[in-house]
């Protein structure tokens, strides 16, 4: 199952975890990136902490938490290379958190709605 927030995070369920990344639209609008900062596994967040950051050629971002839980993985490779979030966002997952709500995901946006907001 694949959800969409506001703020242009793509959520994916995989088993009791979500991985986390941006959308084509979101790497669409920083540019070429050059630099991201992960967050450290095991933290615990509340939903709305920033947790990672991004930045490009064109600005510096960040990337919330979409739910309260635990950080259970971050995807080093990222760090070396942080373009691949411009060559294929959808693969470059940031990491994975371990939901305090085992329903975190129901209030995110499907396909259809995130398309609607972007236009």
């Amino acid at each position: 199952m694949l959800k969409y927030t506001e703020d242009h995070e793509w959520l994916r369920a995989e088993g009791d975890e979500i991985v986390v990344g941006v959308t084509r639209h979101a790497s669409d609008q920083l540019g070429d990136v050059v630099f991201i900062e992960l967050p450290e596994e095991g933290r615990e967040v509340e939903a709305g902490d920033e947790i990672v950051v991004i930045e490009s050629v064109k600005a510096a971002s960040d990337i919330v938490a979409p739910v309260a839980g635990v950080i259970t993985a971050v995807n080093g490779a990222l760090a070396d290379s942080p373009g691949d979030v411009n060559g294929d966002p959808m693969a470059a997952w940031f990491f994975r958190i371990r939901p305090a709500d085992t329903g975190a995901m129901e209030g995110f946006m499907d396909e259809a709605a995130y398309q609607a907001l972007i236009g």
